[in-house]
């Protein structure tokens, strides 16, 4: 009489029967009970039983003889449907390495790592994500092996952070948020320095997230990182959007002599009205409105000349502030109505920071400028619909661009360069 093999063939239509059972019960789908444990279990094994035999056949059309199975190791692995319980042959001879489950694993690639980068992504502690994982899975994984899963994007950044960039950009906007981060056993405040720009195709993409040294803000900082930045691959841009930062035009104009620098009017808007009396601050708001919704520069002016004639009395120092700003203030008023909508602010990049101070809320400082960049990016290149989508009316943009720039911009319309 035939034995029967030990290893007998898996019966679905039970194991359904058996899981709808389960099912109805109550038992939980995923976890240290869950119904698809079984399923995960006979697959694994299957898996490495195949292997194990492909290997032997391998050595064996190769000319290498007296190899052969040898027993089983049993070991658990930790999955992202909980604890599962696998075995695997042996050989005799100690040649084979499984793909799916290395010797030394002791988990499974089923999802459970890009679990945890998912909720650390979200902001979450390494206790937070340790004790979700143990209430969902049943697995009690420790902060460290957490922490050597986040550790593992850490190239990732870097590969994102050197990656060539478009020659070519319409607009890039500069502005800086600021953080918490624990540094020589002290806490000091540092400036992130973004870079967010829009290419020829108006595709929007952030082009390099940077840490600064040092206390604030600096021109000379932002002046390197635009080097950097042109060493990418940035050959030209248009126009830089940036907020009042001392010096910021001329460090931008010493890498890109050709660029138009526009400052942003939302901020110059909330440094005039830092010292107003609050029965003067809708007034004044309209009156400055008259000055940058002018239909042309020569508009701006009369509009200007004429708060000053009704303000200086109270507040000189308003009408001084844009007079001493003006060129940079007044370029958007070089072009139509579409680009002007696009240039004139900053409050693209500003939306972006606000996206990144929500992740960060929870949390006091950071242990190192490492854990803060992981934290931002994989927040930000896992949900990117936000920041990445295309700029609203492109069409009307692309063709006043074209009718100022010709050439210099419509060069660039079928460059096919990829971002990653």
């Amino acid at each position: 009489m035939k034995k029967e093999s030990k290893s007998k063939e898996f019966d679905y239509s039970n194991f359904e029967q058996k899981a709808i059972s389960e099912l109805r019960a109550g038992h939980d789908l995923i976890g240290k009970e869950g119904v698809l444990t079984e399923l995960v279990q006979r697959i694994v094994n299957a898996a490495l039983e195949g292997e194990l035999t492909h290997h032997l056949k391998e050595e064996k059309t190769s000319g290498k003889v007296g190899n052969r199975k040898n027993g089983r190791l049993k070991k658990t692995l930790k999955t992202s449907i909980g604890a599962v319980e696998i075995e695997r042959s042996r050989d005799r001879k100690g040649t084979f390495e499984p793909i799916l489950v290395k010797d030394w694993d002791r988990s499974l690639n089923t999802g459970l790592d890009n679990q945890i980068l998912e909720l650390y992504s979200k902001g979450n502690s390494l206790l937070d994500i340790q004790n979700f994982v143990e209430k969902l899975y049943g697995i009690n994984i420790s902060t460290g092996h957490i922490s050597a899963v986040t550790e593992k994007v850490w190239e990732e950044v870097l590969a994102w952070k050197s990656r060539a960039l478009h020659a070519f950009y319409v607009l890039i906007y500069l502005d800086a948020i600021f953080f918490k981060i624990r540094e020589n056993g002290q806490v000091v405040t540092k400036a992130i320095y973004t870079v967010y720009g829009i290419n020829a195709q108006g595709e929007r993409d952030i082009l390099d997230i940077h840490i600064g040294q040092g206390d604030g803000e600096g021109a000379k900082e932002w002046g390197r990182l635009l080097e950097k930045i042109q060493n990418r691959g940035v050959l030209d841009v248009l126009f830089f959007a940036v907020d009042g930062l001392s010096g910021f035009g001329e460090a931008i104009l010493e890498v890109y002599p050709q660029s138009l620098v526009q400052r942003c009017i939302v901020h110059m808007i909330r440094t005039s009205l830092k010292l107003v009396d609050d029965k003067d601050y809708r007034k004044i708001c309209k009156d400055l409105k008259a000055v940058y919704s002018a239909d042309d520069e020569a508009g701006a002016k009369v509009a200007l000349k004429q708060f000053g004639e009704c303000w200086d009395f109270k507040y000189p120092e308003i009408r001084q502030k844009w007079e001493d700003n003006w060129l940079e203030l007044t370029t958007f008023f070089g072009f139509n109505a579409a680009i002007r909508r696009l240039i004139y602010t900053t409050n693209a990049v500003e939306g972006l920071h606000r996206k990144m101070r929500k992740v960060t809320k929870s949390k006091g400082a950071f242990v190192n400028d490492k854990a803060l960049l992981k934290l931002l990016y994989l927040n930000l290149i896992r949900d990117p619909k936000s920041w990445k989508k295309k700029v609203f009316k492109w069409a009307e943009i692309k063709r006043g661009l074209i009718r100022e720039f010709g050439h210099r911009f419509e060069k660039h319309l079928d460059d096919n360069i990829i971002i990653k």
